[in-house]
């Protein structure tokens, strides 16, 4: 049988601001990708996702970004190499003291917004992320887009890797997300997205921007938590790829 893991971004509120409805989301995803403070999340929301997410089985992933909480990790930053891998292990070791504390740890990486796609292609900043995340554990599966330099650099260091696609981001034809600043880079019909996450599941294709099919094999599926309806959304694609037979079951 298929089997697909089901990650999504939590923990992304700040203060008394909360962008996603975490407790729910934790009753359909099986991984959760929580924000370590640099582009969102705190002390108190670290540790309540953490309480959560091991309550509830899913796996907690340690979301790691720049240092941008005014820009939501998603603008453009030059930081030096071995400054980022200092970064990112600070990030990783922050949540994996309120992962530990619920009975569960840290079982995966994966990069958030600005740096998720710059280690796409950027080299050395994708060797500052693995530095890091060796630095914090040298067992930990990174998981990243299939074909980026992060994942390269990171199966050469002896990290296990992890691919995922995404349902609600379009494609170029090269299988690099389409920027968010270009309209019609995130897919708003739920219909779509739904159909897309059966396709990406079974097929391991996906229709890019262009209108071309193309290769995307991953074996985990990312849900927006930020979207409309984000949790109703994540049912609905879960309950497609049960029907359709596919198992949804964590990477790790």
């Amino acid at each position: 049988m298929t089997s697909i893991d089901l990650n999504a971004d939590l923990g992304e509120g700040f203060g008394r601001w909360q962008l996603t409805d975490d407790e729910r989301l934790l009753s359909v995803v099986t991984s959760a990708n929580v924000a370590c403070g640099f582009h969102a999340g705190d002390a108190s929301t670290m540790r309540r996702v953490c309480e959560l997410a091991a309550g509830r089985g899913v796996r907690i992933g340690a979301q790691v970004s720049y240092r941008d909480l005014a820009g939501f990790g998603r603008r453009a930053m030059d930081v030096p190499p071995a400054e980022l891998a200092a970064e990112v292990a600070y990030q990783i070791g922050a949540l994996e003291v309120f992962a530990r504390a619920a009975g569960s740890r840290v079982a995966y990486v994966k990069p958030h917004g600005a740096l998720y796609n710059r280690v796409v292609r950027d080299e050395e900043q994708a060797g500052a992320v693995v530095d890091g995340v060796l630095l914090a554990d040298a067992t930990l599966p990174v998981l990243g887009l299939p074909g980026s330099r992060l994942l390269e650099l990171a199966g050469r260091a002896g990290l296990p890797v992890v691919t995922e696609a995404f349902a609600d981001r379009a494609y170029t034809d090269g299988g690099a997300l389409v920027p968010r600043r270009q309209e019609g880079a995130v897919v708003t019909d739920p219909e779509s997205v739904v159909a897309r996450s059966v396709d990406l599941a079974r097929h391991g294709e996906v229709e890019a921007h262009s209108g071309r099919r193309i290769e995307v094999r991953a074996r985990s599926l990312c849900l927006h938590g930020d979207t409309p309806d984000a949790v109703g959304l994540a049912r609905r694609v879960r309950d497609a790829l049960e029907a359709s037979g596919i198992r949804v079951e964590a990477f790790v």
